[in-house]
């Protein structure tokens, strides 16, 4: 499956990422070729190979989960720099669905 430099800057701009327009073609080169491998992948036969979850016996340690009674708001609040109606107030971090800080 061919992919066109328009499909590249669509997908890289959804994941946010940028890079120069000289850089373009060879990125479209690479994932056109890393698609061709999953593809040649689809062909391989995979009748009667059972399903493979986990190669490991793994045992769960981790301790039981119990519900323990929580902290005081007001006291908790009283060590935040700013609050309004009874949460902490942070700086945003995504203005207009843009990223930036």
């Amino acid at each position: 499956m061919a992919i066109s430099e328009e499909q590249v800057k669509h997908v890289a701009k959804l994941a946010k990422l940028a890079f120069p327009d000289e850089e373009l073609h060879e990125f479209t080169t690479q994932l056109g070729k890393i698609i061709d491998m999953v593809e040649l992948l689809e062909e391989v036969d995979t009748t009667g190979v059972p399903f493979t979850s986990n190669v490991i016996e793994t045992v769960n340690v981790m301790r039981e989960d119990v519900a323990q009674p929580g902290f005081d708001r007001e006291e908790l609040l009283r060590n935040v720099p700013e609050s309004e109606n009874g949460f902490i107030k942070v700086p945003a971090i995504i203005d207009n669905g843009e990223a930036g800080a």
